[in-house]
């Protein structure tokens, strides 16, 4: 056998672990010193520090299944029939550049977006895409990682007594949007209610139980958090108890702050922007039996109120675009609700003066197939695909790179997903090649290997 088969054996950081080290590590324990303490110095040499970027908030909208390129932000108007698809185009208001004759508002307001229509990905399957799309990081059976959301609530935490990272309704079933090797503190505060349920929405943990008052409620804060304090002390491993105190504490700051509680009420919100949004509009079936214009631009009124609130990262997701079969039926359904609410979340921040320091992020697993299938659908594609965003200090009319005549592949400027998050990453401030502790003291890049995009930043 040849010796240098055992030198490409184990992953990337494992291998960095060259003889060398090996030897020093090996010294160094005679000394008392461990190999987490190594690594932990190691890892203090790419502790970046995070600072608040342009983007100082985030809303990542899920569309869960995997949307067509061809039907939404790339449409190929000069290929054949059977690639194109059943839909037309729409101009934009920046010369040459066209969208699905299915996004109507979001034409008017392309001058306000950053599209990158050369998205590289490589995986086909969809609970392993979405992993990689929501975490940055390719799936390991070795350590499951963090959300972007999480990553983003462990640099930052809280800000004006609400949630960092906040799910609408939740972010339950999303492959990757735990909190991963961090500690659960750094999870998803889940809303609970829906606001496609319309009149009947509400929000969990936002009131007190019968026959407390805000006094009681206080006290019993303040006894808990005594006796907590002296339990720490007898406890080996306090971090199951700080888990739970933050817990405590971020429902005792939600249910004491009227400012907090207001920023889940929709009621709050005029009933021209209600409308503006599409909620009670688009009447075809939703969630709940409710209109898909409530699904749509409810779930994303509630994420501009929270952002505009102190929320940092708000997650919510739309439909389904899973379309193996009668791709022109869903979209005729789904699409005219969420064009006309993104749109208007955009122009709406826009108008607030938000626009610039909220990053909107389109999320989904990967593209369709070049060619319609014989179920007139599209199957599964991740070898090129586009992906919508707007603000938060990207350039605005950028619509980036290029696809071939058939849309199988990148012809220019391709965008790794790795790179796609690590230029997300910058807008918010936080450099993607710091390296977190996962257990066992083993720090592990944010995102392996890429590097922000600079041309589409602002």
């Amino acid at each position: 056998m040849k010796g240098t088969r055992s030198q490409s054996i184990g992953c990337s950081g494992f291998q960095k672990l060259n003889r060398r080290e090996a030897l020093r590590v090996g010294s160094l324990a005679g000394l008392g010193v461990s190999l987490g303490s190594v690594l932990r110095t190691e890892a203090a040499q790419k502790n970046f520090e995070s600072k608040e970027g342009t983007a100082k908030s985030v809303i990542q909208i899920i569309l869960p299944g995997g949307i067509a390129a061809q039907e939404s932000w790339n449409p190929q108007p000069e290929s054949p029939l059977e690639y194109r698809g059943p839909f037309g185009f729409c101009k934009t208001k920046i010369p040459g550049i066209i969208l699905s004759e299915l996004f109507p508002e979001q034409a008017k307001i392309a001058d306000k977006m950053c599209v990158v229509r050369s998205v590289v990905g490589n995986i086909p399957d969809h609970g392993l895409a979405t992993y990689n799309m929501i975490t940055g990081q390719k799936p390991s059976q070795a350590i499951k990682h963090p959300s972007v959301g999480s990553v983003v609530n462990h640099e930052f935490g809280s800000r004006n007594g609400l949630p960092a990272y906040i799910g609408v309704p939740d972010v339950e079933g999303v492959p990757g949007a735990g909190t991963g090797y961090l500690s659960n503190k750094y999870g998803a505060f889940g809303v609970g209610g829906d606001p496609a349920q319309g009149e009947h929405f509400q929000v969990r943990d936002l009131r007190l139980p019968d026959g407390v008052d805000i006094d009681a409620f206080t006290n019993r804060q303040t006894i808990r958090k005594l006796v907590n304090d002296q339990f720490r002390k007898l406890e080996s491993d306090p971090a199951p108890l700080e888990t739970m105190d933050s817990y405590y504490d971020q429902a005792y700051s939600m249910i004491s702050s009227e400012a907090v509680r207001n920023a889940f009420d929709l009621s709050q919100e005029p009933e021209k922007i209600r409308e503006r949004y599409g909620m009670g509009k688009f009447l075809e079936r939703g969630t709940y039996g409710k209109s898909l214009g409530s699904e749509a631009g409810g779930r994303m009124l509630l994420a501009r109120r929270l952002v505009e609130a102190g929320a940092r990262f708000v997650s919510l997701k739309y439909a389904s675009w899973d379309t193996h079969t009668q791709i022109r039926e869903t979209y005729r359904l789904q699409m005219p609700a969420f064009d006309h609410a993104i749109a208007t979340l955009i122009s709406d921040l826009d108008d607030r003066g938000l626009l610039d320091s909220t990053l909107i992020w389109v999320a989904h697993e990967f593209g369709r197939t070049p060619k319609i299938n014989a179920s007139a659908g599209r199957d599964h594609w991740s070898r090129v695909f586009s992906m919508a965003l707007a603000g938060g200090g990207l350039n605005r009319g950028q619509f980036y790179g290029k696809v071939d005549a058939t849309s199988s592949g990148p012809a220019d400027h391709a965008v790794p997903l790795c790179d796609l998050h690590s230029t997300i990453y910058k807008c918010i401030g936080i450099n993607s090649q710091k390296e977190l502790m996962a257990p066992g003291d083993r720090p592990i890049e944010i995102v392996n290997e890429g590097k922000p995009v600079e041309e589409l930043l602002a």
